[in-house]
């Protein structure tokens, strides 16, 4: 570049800058007005004017705006400390009252003010999803996210969103919007998004009124007449679409995924799933099952890194042997187990080298099943966040099936082994309470690989 065209640069990125400071400042500015008796009787225009002034900032503007909010509406400590201390001594209904309203944050009532503007939902769900980035490298934000948290989940209450079928006859740019946001089995353009909402399939969204047009979280599901152990029958757009309604006895989750950011840690997936059960049976009185085919993205990782297994619930035989066969794995395979993913072949299966294979796919799956079984839920080195995700919503780990993922992708999270949880409505309560005692409800079938 020439010195023209650089002096011609610094000068656009310093007016650039000096644009984003003024709005930085006056969206400042408006803060504090809001927090006023005059902001709050006029609190739409100043908060419509604010998001304006909010959406032409750049990182670093964005990142000054949220430091000013963990540094300046935070509570006030000593107000804090002297009302729970009067609640302390009297216990009565007014200390308590005075004490809940000195410890909320004004970070949430100025929130909540900034939401009167039009499309203030919607502006506040991507400044979160800006704040998350942020987060990562910025542990003081962490108070400003608790607060974003707790009001969203309370604005995107299940009890005000809207269940929808979505079919090939809705809106292209909804159907846009499902192939943009599909997070577990990319589609592949119209025709894969179009064997998805075949007869034998159907897809589900939630909705909200403050955010007409745009879905929170979308699940897949697959109408079958038996549990589903690989994904790339499901997946295959040639397939032909069974139409025979009478024949449906299982309903498969193959996939979920989250179109907003910014809703990360809100609780939506869990209800999605139940209120697309009962929607199912109701539709297909004949639907006995209700299962996923769901991938274990933290398995091998967890595989290539753990040191030493532990359990207090297995005997120690049981998991020293399955010790010594994690070494003997990485010890024959180093780092490619890709061989451990490929389906067993009937000829290959008959002689010496076949036969060592199939018994250490077998080796995978137990070990498979301790990871899923035995690692802590709250251990970030060994459980699954899909796992986590399932078990804490009631289901039950149902099976583990062998080479049903071949995609890139799934041989490189979990050598090809995929999962079943099942979800028994009668029992959904049950394993919930388990799973948050730390136990996994599982099936005689995972348990019998120990």
């Amino acid at each position: 570049m020439n010195q023209v065209g650089t002096v011609f640069e610094r000068f656009r990125k310093a007016r650039k800058d000096a644009r984003e400071r003024a709005a930085l400042d006056q969206l400042l500015d408006d803060a504090r007005q809001l927090m006023t008796e005059r902001g709050e009787s006029n609190s739409i225009a100043i908060a419509t004017r604010a998001l304006e002034h909010y959406r032409h900032l750049g990182p670093e503007a964005t990142q000054q705006f949220f430091e000013v909010l963990a540094r300046d509406y935070d509570p006030d400590p000593a107000e804090v400390l002297r009302h729970a201390q009067q609640y302390a001594e009297t216990r009565s209904p007014d200390a308590l009252i005075e004490l809940g309203r000195v410890a909320d944050p004004p970070r949430q009532a100025l929130l909540r003010r900034l939401n009167l503007a039009p499309d203030g939902t919607g502006t506040l769900v991507a400044m979160r999803a800006r704040l998350l980035d942020r987060l990562k490298h910025d542990p003081s934000l962490r108070a400003v996210d608790a607060d974003f948290q707790h009001l969203l989940s309370s604005w995107f209450n299940p009890g005000f969103l809207q269940l929808v079928e979505v079919d090939w006859n809705s809106p292209a740019q909804l159907l846009e919007k499902l192939i943009a946001h599909e997070a577990v089995h990319e589609i592949d353009g119209w025709a894969d998004l179009r064997r998805r909402l075949e007869p034998d399939r159907r897809c589900f969204a939630f909705f909200h009124p403050a955010l007409p047009g745009e879905p929170l979280i979308f699940v897949e599901v697959a109408l079958l007449e038996e549990m589903p152990g690989a994904i790339a029958p499901l997946l295959d757009r040639k397939g032909e679409p069974n139409t025979a309604a009478d024949r449906f006895r299982v309903a498969a989750f193959y996939s979920i995924s989250n179109c907003q950011p910014g809703l990360r840690g809100v609780n939506l997936g869990n209800f999605l799933i139940k209120r697309v059960a009962d929607r199912l049976k109701t539709q297909f009185p004949r639907l006995k099952t209700f299962c996923t085919l769901s991938p274990i993205p933290g398995l091998a990782g967890w595989l290539a890194k753990v040191q030493k297994l532990e359990s207090g619930r297995l005997k120690p035989a049981a998991v020293a042997a399955l010790q010594a066969g994690l070494e003997y794995l990485r010890e024959r395979y180093g780092k490619d187990w890709s061989l451990l993913a490929t389906p067993a072949d009937e000829a290959d299966a008959r002689t010496a080298e076949g036969k060592r294979l199939e018994t250490d796919r077998q080796l995978l799956q137990r070990l498979c099943a301790f990871f899923l079984l035995h690692t802590a839920p709250g251990d970030s080195r060994g459980s699954d966040p899909v796992a986590r995700f399932h078990l804490n919503n009631g289901a039950r780990l149902e099976r583990i099936n062998p080479a049903a993922d071949l995609s890139r992708k799934g041989i490189r999270q979990s050598h090809g082994l995929m999962v079943n949880y099942l979800y028994d409505l009668d029992e959904i309560e049950s394993n919930h309470e388990k799973f948050s005692d730390g136990r996994v409800s599982a099936s005689r079938a995972v348990l019998s690989l120990f």
